[in-house]
């Protein structure tokens, strides 16, 4: 288990068309697009609420759309060493998609999968952390949601690996339950067995936006699907579930309508 738990710190959109979707999230998120550029990679953008990134968008690599893969949203957990955390993931029964690498200026990544086979990254960034931020601020990341085939083993493997904690346990009904976790404080998502609807398992990211009415129309006016919502959840906040004009899915998250 790492020495303090670690949770997702950066997010990113694989996609098929770079300059559509960051005109879509621009619009619908209010996200500042910012080209990164480093010699030897590929074409990048970083998505600013503020001044400060929360995320970037790249195209899908070759590989990836070859063997099928479609556009995604991704997560980052942070690392304190991206080999050790490689390796764990590896032993407690997950796949390593892509062994460690070094990205200049960025920090040293793999990409792997839960014993379940939803993808993630992890990343020991170069320099200083970022100070934590509110988890409601406008155009932050507030919320994880994991849709998965066995969510009690699941948590077991983020457990063991990042030391994540439980919170409350939802109880959901036919959809069975819905079961908080943590990083360190407060709650920051949620995991529960995927309705048969969802194809596949995968993790969900909800993005903070001040108004849910208001951010819905955006969504719709730029080319996006509503799948879900607008609904009310515990606590009072309003969210919607979304597909982009390329079919990633994401969330937006707001504390009123």
């Amino acid at each position: 288990m790492p020495t303090s738990p670690k949770s997702f710190f950066w997010y990113e959109l694989m996609t098929s068309d770079m300059k559509a979707a960051e005109a879509f999230y621009t619009a619908v998120v209010g996200w500042r697009a910012e080209p990164w550029t480093e010699p030897g990679t590929p074409p990048y953008t970083v998505m600013n609420a503020g001044d400060r990134g929360v995320a970037g968008i790249m195209d899908l690599p070759e590989e990836y759309r070859q063997s099928g893969g479609q556009p995604a949203w991704l997560g980052y957990i942070h690392a304190d060493n991206a080999d050790v955390a490689t390796e764990g993931v590896k032993k407690a029964g997950g796949t390593v998609h892509r062994p460690p690498m070094d990205i200049p200026g960025v920090g040293r990544f793999s990409v792997v999968a839960d014993p379940q086979g939803v993808t993630f990254m992890l990343l020991k960034p170069d320099g200083p952390d970022q100070p934590p931020v509110p988890a409601e601020t406008p155009g932050h990341i507030g919320w994880h949601e994991l849709y998965t085939t066995d969510w009690q083993k699941a948590f077991d493997f983020y457990s063991g690996q990042f030391g994540w904690t439980k919170g409350e346990a939802m109880d959901m009904g036919e959809m069975g339950v819905y079961q908080l976790f943590a990083a360190g404080g407060e709650p920051v998502g949620g995991m529960m067995n995927k309705p048969e609807q969802i194809p596949v398992p995968f993790w969900q990211f909800y993005f903070n936006v001040p108004a849910i009415d208001e951010a819905a129309e955006r969504v719709k006016a730029n080319g996006g699907q509503l799948l879900m919502g607008p609904m009310e959840v515990p606590g009072g906040g309003w969210i919607v579930q979304c597909l982009d004009p390329q079919g990633a899915a994401f969330a937006l998250s707001a504390p009123k309508r």
